[in-house]
């Protein structure tokens, strides 16, 4: 269930949908998560429904929107990819409910490899019967240690951090990673390829800071009993 709702549905709704819209559309409505994990865990009962984590999500996806700019381009099938993207970034809601209701007592690691194992089964089954694989030319060593680097840090690692945040703090807040995506990105372009920073990214960034700092809720409080 985990595997299904949280790797197999959304990475092919997403991946489906960029064929329609451009990447920084895409990183925008992948931004929608934190929202729609508040809306599902609210309707299932999971998390009450705050008025300052709607605010926060809200002031989040806007610095998302700061961050990538307005100068997306259309393209034909645009509505029709906006729709897999947001459906992806569904799926991901289910899959926090899933895991809070299901996975209450469960070790991260095993979560992790049990829930990669599953989604890597029932992928497997869906490429192998439309794409063929064996009918491809074999990728080259620097594509296999691409893969290998993407499976060990950003997936299997990703996970194991995932499903403990979820244990610790909930599901609302693990998701909030989605907002913190397109700031990394741009972190890791200036430091590692040394490609520049705009004003308009580091007020995209700002602004995303200041809806984590909004949704925790915990400095606010610290600066209620001050005042």
């Amino acid at each position: 269930m985990i595997g299904l709702l949280n790797n197999v549905i959304p990475f092919s709704l997403i991946v489906a949908g960029q064929t329609f819209i451009p990447s920084g559309l895409a990183s925008i409505l992948n931004a929608t998560t934190p929202l729609f994990t508040v809306m599902v865990m609210a309707a299932a009962g999971e998390e009450a429904l705050q008025a300052r984590r709607v605010a926060g999500v809200a002031l989040g996806l806007a610095g998302v929107i700061i961050l990538r700019g307005w100068g997306i381009e259309t393209r034909t099938g645009q509505g029709l990819g906006i729709l897999l993207c947001l459906g992806g970034a569904l799926s991901y809601g289910f899959a926090a409910l899933a895991a809070r209701r299901l996975l209450k007592d469960s070790a991260p690691l095993g979560t992790a490899t049990f829930q990669l194992m599953a989604s890597t089964v029932m992928m497997a089954v869906v490429a192998g019967a439309a794409e063929q694989p064996w009918r491809l030319p074999m990728p080259g060593v620097a594509t296999w240690f691409a893969v290998l680097g993407l499976a060990a840090l950003s997936t299997a690692l990703a996970y194991i951090v995932f499903f403990q945040i979820i244990r610790r703090s909930g599901a609302t807040n693990v998701m909030l990673v989605t907002l913190l995506i397109p700031v990394t990105a741009i972190l890791l372009g200036w430091l590692v390829l040394g490609e520049p920073i705009s004003v308009r990214e580091v007020v995209g960034a700002i602004v995303i800071g200041s809806a984590l700092i909004v949704i925790d809720g915990r400095a606010l409080k610290m600066l209620q009993r001050v005042g």
